[in-house]
């Protein structure tokens, strides 16, 4: 058998074979099939799929729907390159909490691919409108759980900006946990900030 032009190590049915169209087809379609983007409904759908002869290789490429991501097989594993485009899903605020903080806009997420590294990223800012007289330590700011697929595989804590009016400091921290919960600490009697702001947080998943 003759192979591609391209270096690409496609097999190539040629004249001196007896001739057998099936065979040639599908000798073109196992060279060409590999070195195309494959497309599968997720990452345990591709896993179950290519096993035995067709196992993964390196070089190869695949688009997985639910996530929106393309990924590349380096050195052994699957790499991501790219997720599509992401929108932004607003977050429901937990009791006491509200939308807009400080003019900010909605609290809101969106799934990032930075250097084949899937993240997290938020923006807008929630506000408060009274608090207890002497607030907890802690609030959850989230109304249910950020879906499975956003949430970081180990807890991921990061500082947050706070309004300076009614408030001793103008950062709290946040706890973006791995049951989809974002958690404030640093309130207190003398901590009762108007706003807390989300904009720009970004966690490695």
């Amino acid at each position: 058998m003759a192979t591609d032009v391209y270096g690409q190590n496609i097999t190539l049915w040629d004249l001196t074979m007896a001739p057998d169209i099936p065979a040639a087809i599908a000798a073109v379609a196992a060279g060409v099939i590999p070195r195309g983007v494959l497309r599968f409904a997720s990452a345990s759908a591709r896993g179950a799929t290519l096993v035995g002869p067709v196992a993964p290789v390196d070089g190869m490429l695949t688009y997985l729907q639910d996530v929106k991501r393309l990924d590349a097989r380096i050195d052994g594993t699957w790499v991501a390159l790219s997720v599509g485009a992401s929108s932004w899903t607003t977050i429901t605020p937990a009791s006491g909490f509200q939308q807009n903080g400080n003019s900010n806009g909605n609290l809101q997420y969106r799934l990032l691919n930075i250097a084949g590294e899937e993240s997290i990223q938020f923006r807008g800012a929630l506000g408060r409108s009274s608090w207890p007289t002497t607030p907890a330590g802690a609030y959850v700011v989230n109304n249910s759980a950020l879906p499975s697929i956003v949430r970081p595989q180990t807890l991921r804590t990061v500082v947050v900006p706070c309004s300076d009016v009614s408030s001793s400091r103008i950062t709290l921290k946040l706890d973006v946990r791995t049951d989809g919960y974002l958690e404030v600490f640093g309130t207190g009697a003398g901590i009762k900030p108007p706003w807390i702001g989300f904009n720009g947080v970004t966690v490695s998943l």
